[in-house]
């Protein structure tokens, strides 16, 4: 699992933020570093505590020049923030490090006017059209991580309900609502103009004829081929540098908060085991409204 994750993390830095080849080798290398450690000592990367961290430094310290190891430390540091990021881990041991603090990041959002060009621009009706605007209204207008999307099946949606089935982490399922336009999109996706019209090219196995959203060849569409989507499509209205699947996750989050849904049910919408992981949203919300109310009410002037 954890060869997996340096890959989506080193894909991201590539895809996403416009990384160099030799910089995401660097990183491969500091990261196949960690892996092998991690596994000579028979340590779970979630179970990574500032103890074996410094005796993970310790060691590469005998080999490696101070610079070497100041790198391999950004590379570490960079990986568990996308781990935490992505919830993959519950919190950041690199953040309680002396050496090396990193402070919470509060998600970015778009802005409503954003998220609302990104699914304008999409405006034609070929399969591929269909497609990329029902990933992202699916997307922002449910909250499910990327890795949620591309894991759905048939079944799992529940139509005449307006309801997905999504299972999240750990296997636990959960009930999410379709609201109107992510509905219309999906319906439209599913029909004889999209998904049908890929799949009926040619024969298709089992979990290709199971899955909702497939890629142009009729295969599962993976996380990868998602992340791909995105930035295409954001890249044509000038969000490339800020869009990525977990960020419509957080602006599906912030809006509703923004406009009043109550904290208990945004964590249930987005599968968040604790409460206080949905409460970063409202930290987010709360700087929107101090910047709002300071630009917009006369005698608000900020110190």
């Amino acid at each position: 699992m954890l060869k997996e994750l340096i890959e989506d993390y080193l894909f991201e830095l590539s895809t996403i933020y416009g990384r160099s080849e030799n910089t995401i080798m660097s990183y491969r290398r500091d990261l196949l570093i960690l892996q092998r450690y991690l596994n000579e000592h028979e340590i779970g990367f979630k179970d990574l505590t500032v103890q074996e961290l410094n005796s993970f430094i310790a060691e590469i310290s005998v080999d490696h020049s101070r610079a070497t190891q100041a790198r391999l430390l950004s590379s570490i540091r960079g990986f568990y923030n996308f781990l935490f990021q992505n919830e993959i881990i519950a919190s950041n041991i690199l953040s309680h490090y002396d050496s090396m603090k990193v402070p919470l990041r509060l998600p970015k959002a778009l802005s409503t006017d954003q998220v609302s060009a990104l699914i304008n621009s999409i405006a034609g009706n070929s399969e591929i059209d269909l497609r990329d605007a029902a990933v992202i209204e699916i997307l922002y207008g449910t909250g499910m991580r990327i890795s949620e999307l591309v894991n759905l099946s048939m079944n799992d949606l529940l139509l005449e309900d307006q309801l997905i089935s999504v299972t999240g982490k750990g296997n636990k399922q959960r009930l999410v609502p379709v609201g109107r336009y992510a509905y219309q999109s999906l319906v439209s996706w599913l029909g004889p103009d999209g998904r049908m019209k890929i799949l009926g090219k040619s024969k298709r196995s089992r979990d290709s004829l199971e899955a909702v959203f497939v890629n142009m060849r009729g295969n599962r569409l993976s996380r990868q081929g998602a992340w791909l989507i995105l930035k295409g499509r954001a890249s044509r209205v000038g969000l490339g540098d800020k869009l990525s699947p977990h960020v419509l996750r957080h602006s599906c989050a912030t809006h509703m908060l923004d406009n009043g849904a109550d904290i208990r049910v945004v964590q249930e919408l987005l599968g968040h085991v604790s409460i206080a992981t949905t409460q970063i949203y409202t930290k987010v919300s709360s700087e929107r409204i101090r910047s709002v109310y300071f630009s917009a009410h006369p005698r608000a002037i900020e110190n």
